[in-house]
């Protein structure tokens, strides 16, 4: 039996400022194509936007104000747990004040101002925001005005469990004496930031939701990048170079000060310390409130969320340059990094690339994302330490083809997300402690059993199980084939949840399969059928081992007919991308069980084959396949051998998509019976040839 240290949990304490009172599941898809094809980023970019417009379209020549009935102006869009103690207001900005405007001298962080509601975690990655514009334009976008096309209503972008969706709010706002309650502009008109806020509090089901998080859960809603967090006392030496790197590179930064560090710490700030400093145009406070809070020597406050917006070496110190971190708190602050490191207890990254914390390299980077849940009794096994019930959790496979030519490893960063629970807060839930554990497998493609999990050892894991909305990890993996095990710490606790194994990418291979792609392409960048065939013939030519003579043109028409998301009969470079990928870990599994290197595969190989490559299939469907693309020999060669596969592939993501309960039973109404049947068609793609042979 595998000896292995039993897993532990740790709580991490939310940021949670004390606000100041005043005055004292799966959609079922509509049709046969929403169910097989999943549209890319730039269809839905686009429809999102044109949703908001002809709806913004719809109130400007109603000439109506909109008013938003999923979130309406009622205390119901406030507090779910209590009442609000003052009796509030919703007013439009053009009844607070005269020539209101969205965004007055461009979005900055003085444009900031907490409210009464702890959210300074959601405020400091605002903050955060506001020094990257490129990001900050998706998340906020600046063509909207209370002048041109006015109707009362806006729009704003956040990731949502991997992808990009459009939060729509008509512009009421909480007001007590005619004043904004919760999030303001330090510039009396300016509305933006309320109107942000507004839209995340929608996302979550209320303001009161908004009450207490980590900044890295609102940061990674901004981007959709990776999480990285740091306890300040356990952090790895390079901390510094890390966070350099970081901002250098376009991340979000923030640190906070646990409430439980009760004491008073004895930092002082730079200026006073080394003089070297000159502060004296330093910017308002913007996101302490002004309730009396603990606090340091310093005046930093404990149980807030800061953002930081530099990282500097300035000056001499005995010859030495002096490492500084830029602060926004009180004032544009700069403290010395030693000094933040005895203030302040935890870092929180969000990268909006994998690579920040390695070496100068920019790297690219392949994602896979996979949705799955936790269900009681069924597929909620807990942690390792609970034995008897961890192998019942979900299972990933993760093939690693490509080593660093250095290291002779690969590698991969895996970030695992809990997804709703702040929106399901008001029904009492909370964040479970989460964790992930890797392991090496070759070949088993069903669910691993029981008694695996108790006769082998975990290659990699994560470090502990955390009550954080996310846990990343990076590991260096020698390339192979593994299984990922997400799960919750105690069996029995409920959740959906996000897997993202990020992988390196772009080695020299793949530039030189760009460079075709494009030239094949051209300026459209897509290919259809017959380009598709050249890319690919071009690309398997450089591998002499397979000894093909390159893919058929039926074949490619199949792969188009799997690959195109969306919906143009071409493939674009992404999807383009996605097949090749496919392409090669199937060709790993081809290269095994081509014992005799003939560059074919015979029937009975076949069969483990397509076990190994994940299609379990009954004695009658492996007939029919060794008649449909054997030949007379009863082999294989690498391109009937894909074929089989990206059919395969095709038919079982079909039947995935209706397979709603996940029993592995789909029932199907008379035009989706007809639509699936034609997709079938004309995936197969079966020509007269191997009908007359069947």
């Amino acid at each position: 039996m595998a000896e292995e240290q039993k897993f532990s949990e740790t709580s991490v304490q939310l940021t949670e400022a004390a606000p100041q009172i005043v005055g004292s599941g799966f959609t079922a898809p509509g049709n046969i194509y929403s169910a097989i094809l999943s549209r890319n980023e730039a269809v839905k970019d686009a429809r999102r936007l044109k949703d908001f417009q002809e709806l913004r379209d719809k109130y400007v020549l109603k000439k109506v104000l909109f008013e938003d009935p999923l979130f309406p102006a009622e205390d119901s869009s406030l507090f779910y747990s209590e009442k609000f103690p003052l009796k509030l207001e919703w007013k439009r900005p053009s009844d607070i004040c005269s020539n209101p405007q969205f965004i007055l001298g461009g979005a900055n962080r003085t444009d900031i101002c907490q409210g009464d509601l702890g959210d300074c975690w959601l405020l400091a990655a605002i903050a955060c925001l506001t020094l990257n514009d490129i990001v900050l334009k998706r998340v906020v976008p600046h063509d909207q005005s209370f002048t041109e096309n006015y109707a009362g209503i806006f729009h704003f972008q956040f990731w949502r469990y991997g992808e990009w969706v459009d939060v729509v709010v008509d512009d009421r706002l909480p007001t007590y004496k005619n004043q904004l309650v919760f999030t303001r502009s330090g510039q009396k008109n300016e509305f933006w930031s309320a109107l942000l806020e507004k839209a995340y509090a929608k996302l979550h089901g209320s303001y009161e939701a908004l009450k207490g998080g980590n900044s890295l859960e609102a940061m990674e809603d901004f981007t959709g990048g990776l999480t990285e967090f740091y306890e300040i006392t356990e952090a790895p030496k390079e901390l510094y170079n890390i966070m350099r790197k970081a901002l250098k590179r376009g991340s979000l930064m923030s640190c906070a000060i646990d409430v439980r560090i009760l004491n008073e710490l004895d930092a002082v700030l730079v200026k006073n310390q080394l003089n070297l400093i000159n502060i004296s145009d330093a910017s308002l406070c913007v996101l302490v409130p002004t309730a009396q809070r603990t606090k340091t020597a310093s005046g930093l406050v404990t149980g807030h969320a800061y953002s930081v917006t530099g990282v500097e070496q300035v000056g001499l110190l005995c010859n030495q340059p002096v490492p500084l971190i830029i602060l926004l708190i009180f004032l544009q602050t700069r403290m010395c990094f030693e000094e933040f490191k005895k203030n302040f207890t935890k870092l929180e990254i969000c990268n909006v690339t994998p690579d920040t914390l390695e070496d100068d390299q920019m790297l690219k980077w392949n994602v896979t994302t996979h949705e799955g849940r936790w269900v009681k009794g069924c597929s909620a096994g807990g942690c390792r330490n609970f034995p008897d019930t961890y192998w019942t959790n979900p299972q990933f496979r993760l093939v690693l083809l490509e080593a660093d030519a250095k290291e002779k490893t690969c590698t991969v960063v895996v970030a695992l997300m809990q997804k709703g629970r702040r929106k399901e807060r008001c029904s009492g839930a909370t964040l479970h402690n989460i964790g992930f554990a890797i392991y090496e497998m070759k070949g088993n493609q069903q669910q691993l059993p029981k008694d695996f999990f108790l006769y082998n050892a975990s290659t990699a894991r994560c470090k502990s199980y955390v009550n954080m909305r996310e846990v990343t990890e990076r590991f260096c993996l020698k390339p192979g084939e593994y299984v990922i095990i997400p799960s919750t710490f105690d069996p029995h606790k409920e959740s959906e949840f996000l897997l993202r194994p990020f992988e390196e990418e772009e080695t020299e291979e793949e530039k030189q399969f760009r460079a075709i792609f494009q030239q094949i392409a051209g300026d459209d960048m897509q290919i259809n059928a017959n380009e598709l065939r050249t890319v690919l013939n071009r690309v398997v030519a450089k591998h002499k081992e397979l000894k093909t003579e390159g893919f058929s043109l039926e074949s490619c028409r199949s792969m188009i007919a799997l690959m195109d998301t969306d919906g143009t009969g071409h493939l674009n470079l992404q999807e383009f991308n996605h097949l090749w990928n496919k392409i090669k870990k199937w060709k790993l599994v081809f290269t095994r069980y081509d014992t005799d290197k003939s560059s074919t595969i015979s029937s009975f190989e076949m069969r483990n084959a397509l076990t190994e490559a994940g299609f379990q299939l009954n004695n009658q469907l492996y007939d029919i396949i060794c008649m449909r693309y054997a030949n007379e020999h009863m082999e294989l060669d690498f391109d009937s051998y894909i074929s089989c596969l990206v059919r395969l592939e095709g038919m079982f993501r079909a039947f995935r998509a209706f397979d709603r309960d996940g029993d592995g039973i789909i029932k199907l109404n008379v035009f989706e019976v007809s639509s699936i049947i034609f997709f079938f068609i004309c995936l197969l793609n079966i020509n007269n040839k191997y009908l007359q042979a069947a």
